[in-house]
């Protein structure tokens, strides 16, 4: 198989389903962004962290993938003539949502709560994760856009909140386990 086939040199690229469309359509962006974001997600696994959350992290990589294929997937296109499913593979799903929920859960049971709001740094893994964070807000800014558009599973929606969450919640948790002090946005008083 060829990296470059030629076919998108006039701008355009093909969705699942064989739809041509042109690269700065929408539904590229949306999940051209999950794309950026599981690159991001790459960063902060390749960085000194626990094994359990490198493991975590593999995971919603491999989640991400199956979101980008669902969004790379018209809804006119997501049944193949004989009635079964073009993308036969795990979709997102409220088990999906349900890990990242434990993951959080499991990470706030040995936080300290917050009282202020907290600014990104301190380290550079958890610069990563506040980066991954709002790399994944742009991609639900972006989900949302197109679900007004055209139907999406409502779940990849879900899904990209909660990551959200979760990838603020990793900053922190990695903020406790790397011994650095959590920066608060204290606004300074007139």
């Amino acid at each position: 198989m060829k990296i470059y086939t030629k076919t998108g040199d006039e701008g355009t690229t093909g969705l699942f389903g064989g739809t041509r469309v042109q690269k700065n359509n929408l539904r590229i962006e949306s999940y051209g962004t999950v794309d950026e974001l599981n690159a991001y997600i790459g960063m902060i696994k390749d960085q000194e962290i626990s094994t359990e959350i490198k493991q975590s992290l593999l995971k919603i990589q491999h989640d991400l993938f199956t979101l980008g294929a669902m969004l790379a997937t018209p809804p006119e296109k997501e049944t193949l003539k004989n009635g079964s499913e073009r993308l036969n593979i795990p979709k997102i799903d409220t088990n999906s949502i349900l890990f990242l929920e434990n993951e959080i859960d499991q990470m706030e049971t040995t936080l300290p709560q917050m009282t202020h709001f907290i600014l990104p740094g301190g380290h550079t893994t958890v610069s990563f994760c506040h980066i991954a964070r709002c790399v994944c807000r742009r991609a639900e800014r972006l989900t949302v856009v197109l679900h007004e558009q055209e139907s999406i599973n409502q779940t990849i929606l879900m899904y990209l909140n909660r990551l959200s969450d979760y990838l603020f919640v990793l900053a922190r948790k990695l903020s406790q386990d790397l011994s650095i002090e959590e920066i608060k946005w204290i606004p300074e008083k007139l």
